[in-house]
């Protein structure tokens, strides 16, 4: 199944404006996050319009219609991600970043002789490519329980260094965290190793997929992890809504993160009791309208094919790295082909830093990402300060590649490089 970008265009309204005075857009950004096709507005809009209720809440027929639909959207992710446990596996959370913190804090609450449970002596695996949101939140669970941080370093092609997986992930490691497709390098990580090695030992693996989802199909099942997170806003769909996929058995061991409304089964006065999973873990009213918008983008992603997304990326991917990579003045920061890597292309041009160079783009209409991609670390390794970042979605093509190559040229003129 092949699908056409110009008519894919069309479903997204922010395409029918222009900007920098007149300009056409030429959005490369979609790492950040993506654009929304008009089902997705009018899926979160209607929402409020007809059905605006607490769901979960109420005997009425609005509280009855939004539950409804926040429990089809559960569905709706459950099918997308391939949940093998089904739609009580799924947690809707406000993003990516939140659970990953979710299990992190989780994992802090639990008491010892329950298996999330760290002390000094354990071990937290990571990678050095790794996005702040999987790192942070471990960093400061290793602070809170005294066990040790590890990671998996870098080739200079910007991949995971595995040569020395046992001793990474070692007798003592509890969890293994680590990205599916880096936000900067693009770099899509082999797992099979890395998930055997971790269960051999009897850790868990938390996949951090917001990279992936979007672009890929990725079934949990098939990926054999432990836990998976991705956000809606990267996917087609609102901000304000992110998923954590985990084991129904894992998910009902791990302490809650959040107290309060719904998440209880009883309480007293002195106590209570947690309500089965996934509510244990969405306490409050939650975000209804977007976990709505995102069922309706996904929907859209199913109706294009992720085979058929994936393969127009590979393509694209490839066809702007050919470009980039025949000018000497450009560094690819990263995989130089498109095997076994994403459309996140990040780049260094000779003599312009990337802020000159990003605002010089936007001059052109052209809007791509600068800075270190919230991933400094990965960006000391590299041995640089900053870099663009194109990243490339459904809606883009080889003209919108040409816009991006052309403005760079034109960019290096304006800085005095030509």
């Amino acid at each position: 199944m092949s699908f056409s970008v110009p008519e894919i265009r069309k479903d997204f309204p922010i395409f029918s404006r222009s900007v920098s005075d007149g300009k056409k857009l030429v959005y490369l950004d979609s790492g950040a996050t993506s654009q929304k096709p008009a089902s997705v507005i009018e899926a979160e809009s209607d929402f409020y319009r007809f059905h605006n209720a607490a769901a979960h809440r109420g005997a009425h027929q609005l509280a009855q219609e939004a539950t409804d639909l926040y429990e089809n959207a559960r569905a709706e992710v459950a099918s997308f991600i391939g949940a093998p446990g089904g739609p009580d596996e799924v947690i809707f959370t406000k993003n990516a970043t939140e659970s990953l913190n979710l299990l992190a804090y989780a994992m802090g609450n639990a008491q010892p002789g329950n298996r999330f449970a760290l002390s000094a002596g354990d071990r937290i695996v990571v990678t050095e490519m790794e996005h702040h949101a999987n790192l942070v939140p471990w960093q400061e669970l290793t602070r809170r329980t005294g066990a040790q941080l590890a990671w998996f370093g870098l080739t200079d092609e910007g991949r995971l260094d595995l040569s020395d997986i046992n001793s990474v992930i070692t007798t003592n490691t509890k969890v293994v965290a680590l990205t599916h497709q880096s936000n900067v390098l693009g770099t899509i990580n082999p797992l099979a190793a890395i998930v055997a090695r971790a269960h051999e030992v009897g850790a868990v693996v938390i996949l951090d997929a917001c990279q992936s989802v979007p672009h890929m199909p990725v079934a949990a099942a098939d990926l054999d992890v432990d836990f998976l997170v991705f956000s809606g806003h990267k996917a087609l769909g609102p901000t304000g809504v992110g998923v954590l996929w985990g084991r129904k058995e894992l998910l009902e061991e791990l302490p809650p993160f959040l107290f309060g409304g719904s998440m209880i089964k009883t309480v007293t006065m002195t106590s209570a009791t947690w309500a089965d999973v996934p509510a244990k873990f969405e306490a409050g009213v939650p975000n209804m309208a977007q976990a709505v918008g995102l069922a309706a983008a996904l929907k859209y992603l199913t109706n294009l094919g992720m085979d058929s997304v994936h393969s127009h990326e590979v393509a694209l991917t490839g066809y702007l790295l050919n470009k980039l990579n025949a000018i000497e003045t450009i560094k690819i920061v990263g995989p130089t082909t498109a095997q076994s890597r994403g459309g996140s292309i990040s780049f260094i041009v000779e003599d312009i830093h990337p802020h000159d160079l990003g605002q010089f783009l936007d001059s052109q209409g052209v809007a791509v990402r600068t800075g270190h991609h919230c991933a400094w670390p990965l960006a000391r390794r590299l041995g640089i300060p900053a870099s663009t970042r194109a990243s490339i979605y459904i809606y883009n093509d080889e003209n919108d590649c040409d816009v991006l190559v052309d403005s760079i040229v034109q960019g290096q003129k304006y800085f005095g490089r030509f």
